[in-house]
C-alpha cells in the first residue's frame, strides 16, 4: 500500500474534476452494478509510465457532447478492498492498472488495459474513449 500523502495528488486529479473516488467493496458494487445508464470507472495507479497519460485521457473524454452518466475511480494500491471489488466488474479482463472501462445498464461494455495506454498520448487514448461513448452513451 502507498502512502497517503504520496498518492494525493494523482487522486485529486480525478476527484476535483469530477470523478467520485470508491474506497469500499459496498461503494464499487452500488456504483457499479446499475441497471441502467452508463458508468466510466478509471483504476487509478501510481505507475508514472501510464497513469500520467491515463488520468488526463479520462477528464478529456468527458468533455464531449456525449459522455458517461456517471464517473468512479478506485485507486490499486491504496483502496485495496474497493480495487480488488471492482476488478470482479471488470472480468474476464486480468489485473490491469491503471485501466479504464465503460459500464452501461451494469454490463461492461468497452475495456481500455494498461498495455492499450502504456505508450500512447492522452489525446489518442482520450479519442479512444469518445468513440466508445458515441456508440453506447447516446
Amino acid at each position: 500500500m502507498y502512502p497517503a500523502e504520496l498518492v494525493k495528488p494523482m487522486s485529486q486529479d480525478l476527484t476535483e474534476f469530477g470523478f467520485t473516488g470508491l474506497e469500499t467493496s459496498e461503494a464499487v458494487v452500488t456504483a457499479l452494478d446499475q441497471p441502467e445508464g452508463t458508468t466510466l470507472l478509471v483504476v487509478n495507479s501510481v505507475c508514472g509510465c501510464a497513469a500520467a497519460n491515463a488520468r488526463p485521457a479520462a477528464k478529456m473524454s468527458i468533455q464531449g457532447e456525449n459522455k458517461p452518466t456517471n464517473c468512479y475511480t478506485v485507486f490499486a494500491g491504496v483502496n485495496k478492498e474497493a480495487t480488488e471489488k471492482a476488478r470482479e466488474f471488470l472480468l474476464p479482463y486480468p489485473p490491469s492498472s491503471p485501466a479504464i472501462a465503460l459500464f452501461k445498464n451494469g454490463k461492461l461494455v468497452h475495456m481500455i488495459e494498461r498495455h492499450h495506454i502504456e505508450g500512447r498520448s492522452a489525446q489518442a487514448i482520450a479519442e479512444n474513449l469518445t468513440k466508445a461513448y458515441d456508440a453506447y452513451c447516446k
